[in-house]
């Protein structure tokens, strides 16, 4: 068969190499295109006679998907594949697999740090600090005793209650799909969202994007939310109604915000209202980017890959 590697994966060359050396013993061939494109015409061509396409977080329109027919797997190094036309691999019998769980220790430890930012205004602190002008210290808050809502209980909402729960917090929990046995472990006790809404001073969000969660925490449900309770996003953009959320920080509905996603990848529009929102700090999607991880990553994708050649594939997207 052969095998596409159509984006670098953010390790060294060495690592791809190494990586792919299984695939060309097998009697696979393995192309790797190590400059990223985002054009749809020449990721086309890229995929051009593939049976396996292996990408990162790189769109993988319909329009491309369609143009091969001799595609029988993406493989998705990423957690999400909502930035794949899932539909259309389903109509041609394409199965699609992803990467979950390389990245959930360093998403978990950028809400921690994105939590910290807004209590303690590291940020805003560093730039006050050069001023010509100090403005004077300021007073922050802690994590101890707080009591944080997780919206979404899996691998990295647990791995986040860990961290949250190091720090002294009381842990709540509200999720749609499951109630995870390894919840009970850690204290974390369930409630109904709107519940969690109202009880919690820090909400953050784990949940993956689909049409049951685009849009959840909408005006109605920061409304319910404590005019000193802060507001995390690490899961995805459109999971929260982003022009709500500027109103609710600038009209002080709510104390403050820490986002990683948005309604699209950065760059972001100047006229986006979360860039000029009050007590917001933004990061620019890298929750999943760290060193560790994209080193995990890249193995998982690889995994993924030399299991379908030999007939068993693994991390098969059901939904």
């Amino acid at each position: 068969m052969l095998v596409k590697l159509l984006e670098p994966l953010n390790v060294p060359d060495s690592i791809i190499e190494k990586l792919a050396e299984p695939i060309k013993q097998g009697g696979h061939e393995f192309v790797y295109y190590n400059e990223k494109t985002t054009d749809w015409a020449e990721l086309a061509s890229r995929s051009e006679g593939a049976d396996v396409i292996m990408i990162a977080n790189n769109p993988y329109p319909t329009e491309v998907i369609d143009q091969n027919d001799k595609l029988k797997l993406i493989n998705v190094a990423f957690t999400g594949v909502d930035h794949v036309g899932i539909t259309q691999a389903r109509n041609q019998d394409i199965m699609v697999c992803n990467a979950a769980g390389y990245a959930n220790q360093a998403v978990a430890e950028l809400t921690i740090g994105l939590v910290l930012d807004v209590y303690r205004r590291i940020t805003k602190g560093d730039s006050e600090n050069r001023a010509d002008n100090f403005p004077g210290a300021f007073q922050g808050s802690e994590i101890k005793g707080k009591t944080v809502g997780l919206i979404g209980t899996g691998k990295i909402g647990l791995m986040t209650a860990r961290l949250f729960k190091a720090f002294g917090a009381n842990l709540i929990a509200s999720d749609q799909s499951s109630r995870n046995p390894e919840a009970k472990d850690l204290g974390i006790e369930y409630m109904e969202l709107d519940e969690l809404l109202a009880q919690s001073d820090i909400v953050s969000l784990h949940i993956p994007l689909l049409p049951s969660t685009k849009g959840l925490i909408s005006k109605e449900k920061l409304q319910l939310m404590k005019k000193s309770a802060i507001l995390i996003n690490c899961a995805r953009g459109p999971i929260v109604d982003n022009d709500a959320l500027a109103d609710a920080l600038n009209e002080g509905r709510i104390a403050g915000a820490g986002i990683d996603v948005f309604d699209m990848e950065p760059p972001i529009p100047g006229d986006y209202k979360l860039l000029h929102a009050k007590n917001v700090i933004l990061t620019p999607h890298v929750g999943f980017f760290t060193d560790e991880a994209m080193e995990l990553r890249a193995e998982i994708a690889f995994d993924n890959t030399i299991a379908f050649l030999e007939g068993k594939p693994q991390n098969i997207i059901k939904r």
